[in-house]
């Protein structure tokens, strides 16, 4: 019987460490998700789409966007260091990194009419629908 006891033993212990290892992947995905930059999506209209990203601390020129098939990609790349150097003390923050943002776009996006704006540590974008696709009025005659 000291098998089946000894099985059961071992069938417990691979069951908390099987747990163990999800909470930490959890945990670690949750440290991943909280690092990207937050995203504002929204309808305007019914001929266009507005894309608002949180992007502190980024640099105008360090922001690489494009359509390519359906999809909007945001790259964009963070520096920023903070240094106080006082007679007694000696501070530094630091925050580097690189993060990208994948956005599925429905059908009938005009890529020529993609409109982007970095202003306060937001970027703003406007999606355009292409002009066959746009809601049209019909006079009833």
């Amino acid at each position: 019987m000291d098998i089946v006891k000894n099985a059961k033993e071992l069938g417990t212990q691979v069951e908390e460490k099987i747990e163990h290892g999800l909470e930490v992947t959890k945990d670690a995905l949750s440290n991943v998700a909280s690092h990207l930059p937050f995203a504002n999506l929204a309808k305007k209209g019914s001929d266009a789409f507005a894309v608002e990203i949180d992007l502190p601390g980024v640099k105008k020129d360090d922001i690489e966007l494009k359509v390519e098939d359906n999809r909007l990609i945001v790259n964009a790349k963070r520096e920023m260091k903070k240094e106080v150097k006082k007679e007694d003390y000696y501070l530094c923050e630091s925050s580097f990194g690189h993060f990208s943002r994948v956005f599925s776009l429905p059908d009938g996006i005009d890529r020529d009419k993609v409109d982007a704006k970095f202003e306060d540590g937001r970027l703003y974008i406007t999606l355009e629908k292409e002009a066959s696709k746009k809601a049209k009025s019909i006079k009833v005659k």
